[in-house]
C-alpha cells in the first residue's frame, strides 16, 4: 500500500468512526509528516502488530477531547477526567479497526493491541526507528485534533 494510500484509509476510516458513532461531520484539513505540529492534551493509542507494526494515536487539544467525548456520551463534558481519557482511547481504538480493515483487505494481517490513553499539558510520543508516519489533521466546526499512523511493514 502505497503511502498516498494509507493517508486515504486513515481519512476514510476516521470520517467513518465520526459518522456512525459521534454523528460528527469531519474535514481533513491536511497531512503531514511532522509531529512538532500537534497540539495536544489527550492522546488515546493503540498497537498494532503482525504483518504491520506501529501504533495509531487520537490526538485531541483539551477542548476538542471534551467535544468528541461529550458526542459519543451525548453528554455535556466540562473537564478532562477518567471518561475522557477512555472516550478517546476507544475513539482510537474503532479507528485502528477501520484501519485493521483495510490492510486486511490488501492481505496485510493487522493485530490490535489494547488502548492506552494520557492526559496532560506537555507530552511527547515517539515512535520507533524506520517507521513512516501518517499525519492527517481533522477538523469540526467547533475545534481540530490529529490522527497518526506510525508503521513498518513487515512483509
Amino acid at each position: 500500500m502505497a503511502l498516498l494510500d494509507v493517508v486515504d484509509e486513515l481519512v476514510l476510516g476516521t470520517k467513518d468512526v465520526f459518522s456512525t458513532m459521534l454523528m460528527m461531520d469531519l474535514e481533513a484539513a491536511e497531512s503531514s509528516d511532522r509531529p512538532e505540529d500537534i497540539i495536544a492534551n489527550v492522546s488515546g493509542m493503540i498497537g498494532l502488530g503482525g504483518d504491520l507494526r506501529g501504533m495509531l494515536s487520537v490526538h485531541c487539544p483539551a477542548e476538542a477531547a471534551k467535544e468528541i467525548t461529550g458526542a459519543l456520551v451525548g453528554m455535556e463534558v466540562t473537564e478532562l477526567d477518567d471518561d475522557v481519557k477512555d472516550a478517546i482511547g476507544e475513539i482510537a481504538n474503532m479507528v485502528a479497526g477501520n484501519i485493521k480493515i483495510s490492510f486486511d483487505r490488501a492481505g496485510i494481517a493487522v493485530e490490535l493491541a489494547i488502548p492506552s490513553s494520557i492526559i496532560g499539558k506537555s507530552f511527547r510520543i515517539c515512535g520507533f526507528s524506520g517507521a513512516t508516519r501518517c499525519l492527517v489533521k481533522f477538523s469540526t466546526p467547533a475545534c481540530v485534533f490529529w490522527v497518526e499512523l506510525l508503521y513498518v511493514l513487515n512483509k
